[in-house]
């Protein structure tokens, strides 16, 4: 033993670091058990691509299944791409001692910085090891086509790697010594990469007051984490592309335009487009999200006013887009806001591990179960009617494994079904939105300004529309999806740009009533309801002549210290229609309902899409419709690519479930229904525009379609 009296006599320091990391790992159980099976007698793969942005744990996972590999006696030989260098023989020598193996394990690691031996290694270096190797190629780049063509498609299978669920984030906080109360913050700002969770883990360890939540751009964390991720790739993108991409949620083509020279977009664009650290969203691309706070922390740190002028300029683009027409653009005006009691109930915040859904049959029936015998029986039972009779007023936030995590329920004067006019509950405030249309919260009725005139009634200024919640729960315990529920509670109830919200306020519950004080809401005591011995709150908000839309960009010049603009001329856009046509080509939820009956003639028949006189041919005309559009409304990249065969295997060809479609796609569960949920946006867009190439875009992102 050494002095320290801890370490056996002839233990090597290598020894010691293996022992170390081995007790630093944690999670990713099922990528571990499909690699074991790859070490069987007939393994379902014997090569595997495993693939994931920097900093999520593909090289942790390899060194782990090389512990694993080495326990089993096997020999291990191990390449690291930024090590290597650029010929064939180089590549061959590093490989010679699995040459004469019977049953090797190959890991390359670092693969994007080696792709250019990618047919050298497929057409002689591999070919030449046993039919017993098993060679796992991890990279942030997605695998070339060719692994998957001419033969290697029988033995090739992908791993796309996401990040750490909460469960796995704890172990391997604990693993490094931090269990307390910071670990929830930590956990959050890390966004699932086991890289941040080891950096904020030492921060943490070296400084016991330090807190994510509240000091969470520490200069020590940041710049090792934005070195280790990006440094080498970001060398020669250009700058004020690589901030707008910081500031703004999406960067599309045309926000570079807008803010950059047209020339100077272009290239930007597909600078940006051809970084591992991007994938697409809507209409543009979007950064990682651990690598886009990195990198807007730093861009603060270093160069405080380009980042405010960008926020505000990215700002005043969105708002100019929205009044336009295009009111999902909320969802990226929102992303600019930085008041954290805002953010709270008003964001897209949790997107990254949470979803909001169109309601499913059996939801109303797993949520009762939720709730028990005891909290909000009575309020649950009058939200219930409108899972029943009003679909479309009703949205359901699940996770990505497909857990329910909180719905809501809302609705415009226009939307609002007929029996809601009798609920205890939103009844009256249905009535006193249509009796104050035009009334200012916080004024009587004498105060009021004038109706406005038939001219501004005709093109929709000065209405007054506004927006109702009936509920908007969090099962998450923490408000993991609250920001959620409020933002898709307004694209969800028909109004376009709202001037007032009433929102349903519980004073018990942890923010609530502070969220409502940070937006300058009024209590309306007459409006307050009690239900079942709970008091629900009804406080009216009033976000100007201009609507929410303009709120919104108020909010963010008065955080840049900046005087609020006047609301810009344009109209707004028109309210949806309070019972749109179901015939319209464009209905997502026709196109989901399309989707889910593919083989189901008679409902089919059914759906708004179809068209022709018997069962037969509608159903035939829906199918027809379907098809066409999966084939057109994808590139011929390989993320393109890869959504396409999603959308095949989960409906279109479907397996017995969506968890065998993702085994044969050798997709993790989370990453299966996050492509899935792309391609059938992707498909209901195409239909949405009648365009017989591919899918026509307008400026701007736009979400989740199946979600609003």
């Amino acid at each position: 033993m050494d002095w320290n009296g801890d370490v056996p006599p002839g233990r090597t320091l290598a020894a010691r670091l293996e022992d170390r990391d081995r007790g630093r790992f944690a999670g990713r159980d099922a990528e571990l058990a499909f690699l074991r099976r790859c070490l069987e007698a007939d393994p379902p793969a014997s090569v595997v691509h495993v693939n994931g942005p920097g900093g999520i744990g593909k090289s942790a996972l390899l060194r782990e299944f090389a512990r694993q590999a080495r326990d089993q006696r096997l020999v291990v030989v191990t390449v690291d791409g930024r090590e290597l260098g650029p010929t064939p023989g180089t590549l061959e020598a590093a490989l010679r001692d699995a040459m004469g193996c019977d049953h090797p394990v190959v890991l390359l690691d670092s693969y994007e910085q080696m792709t250019g031996l990618d047919t050298y290694l497929r057409r002689e270096l591999l070919p030449a090891l046993s039919d017993r190797a098993l060679v796992i190629i991890a990279g942030r780049s997605a695998p070339d086509q060719a692994w998957f063509a001419g033969g290697w498609e029988s033995v090739t299978a992908r791993l796309d790697l996401g990040g750490l669920p909460a469960c796995d984030a704890q172990a391997l906080l604990a693993a490094r010594g931090v269990n307390d109360e910071r670990v929830p913050a930590i956990i959050d700002w890390a966004a699932g990469s086991p890289l941040a969770l080891s950096l904020a883990a030492d921060a943490a360890g070296s400084d016991s007051s330090w807190n994510a939540a509240r000091d969470p751009d520490r200069p020590e964390i940041l710049r090792p984490l934005i070195h280790r991720l990006v440094a080498v790739e970001l060398r020669h993108v250009r700058l004020p592309a690589l901030a707008i991409a910081a500031v703004a949620r999406t960067t599309t083509p045309e926000l570079l335009r807008a803010l950059l020279s047209p020339a100077d977009a272009e290239a930007a664009y597909q600078q940006l487009c051809a970084l591992t650290i991007t994938e697409p969203l809507g209409d543009g691309i979007t950064l990682h999200e651990l690598v886009r706070k990195a990198l807007l922390a730093d861009l603060r740190l270093r160069n405080q006013e380009l980042e405010r002028d960008l926020r505000r300029r990215i700002i005043d683009y969105l708002y100019d887009c929205a009044v336009r027409g295009q009111p999902l653009l909320m969802i990226e005006m929102a992303h600019l806001v930085e008041n954290p009691l805002l953010r709270w109930g008003f964001g897209w915040e949790g997107s990254v591990g949470f979803r909001i859904d169109s309601v499913r049959d059996d939801d109303a029936a797993r949520i009762a179960r939720q709730l028990g015998d005891g909290q909000d029986r009575l309020w649950w039972q009058l939200t219930r009617r409108f899972f029943a009779e009003a679909p479309d007023r009703v949205a359901v936030a699940r996770d990505m494994d497909d857990r329910t995590c909180g719905y809501l329920v809302c609705m415009s004067q226009d939307t609002a079904p007929a029996f809601a006019d009798a609920d205890p509950l939103i009844g009256p405030w249905l009535e006193h939105a249509r009796q104050h249309a035009n009334t200012p919260a916080g004024v009587r009725d004498r105060d009021a300004r004038p109706d406005p005139a038939p001219g501004d009634l005709a093109n929709g200024r000065g209405r007054g529309d506004s927006v109702l919640w009936h509920a908007a729960v969090d099962f998450t315990a923490e408000g993991k999806v609250q920001s959620m529920l409020g933002l898709a509670g307004v694209l969800r109830s028909g109004a376009a740009n709202p001037r007032f919200a009433y929102l349903p306020i519980d004073p018990t519950y942890p923010g609530a009533v502070e969220f409502a004080r940070a937006l300058g809401a009024t209590h309306h005591l007459e409006l307050d309801a009690t239900i079942d011995g709970q008091l629900v709150e009804c406080h009216r908000l009033d976000y100007g002549p201009g609507g929410l839309l303009a709120a919104l960009r108020a909010q963010v010049y008065i955080e840049l210290g900046l005087p609020p603009p006047a609301a810009s001329a344009p109209e707004p856009a028109k309210p949806v229609a309070a019972r749109p046509e179901p015939a319209l080509a464009g209905d997502v939820q026709a196109v989901r309902r399309a989707l889910r009956d593919f083989r189901v003639p008679r409902d089919l028949a059914r759906n708004p899409l179809a068209h022709g006189d018997s069962v037969q041919e509608r159903a035939e005309s829906v199918r027809l419709l379907i098809r066409e559009a999966a084939q057109q409304a994808f590139g011929d990249n390989e993320n393109e690519k890869l959504l396409r065969s999603v959308l095949i295997a989960g409906y279109l060809e479907p397996m017995r479930s969506h968890e065998d479609a993702a085994s044969r796609l050798c997709m993790s569960r989370a990453a299966y229904f996050r492509r899935l949920r792309t391609a059938v946006e992707r498909l209901a867009e195409h239909i949405a525009s009648g365009a017989n190439g591919s899918a026509s875009g307008s400026a701007g992102a736009r979400p989740d379609l199946a979600a609003v």
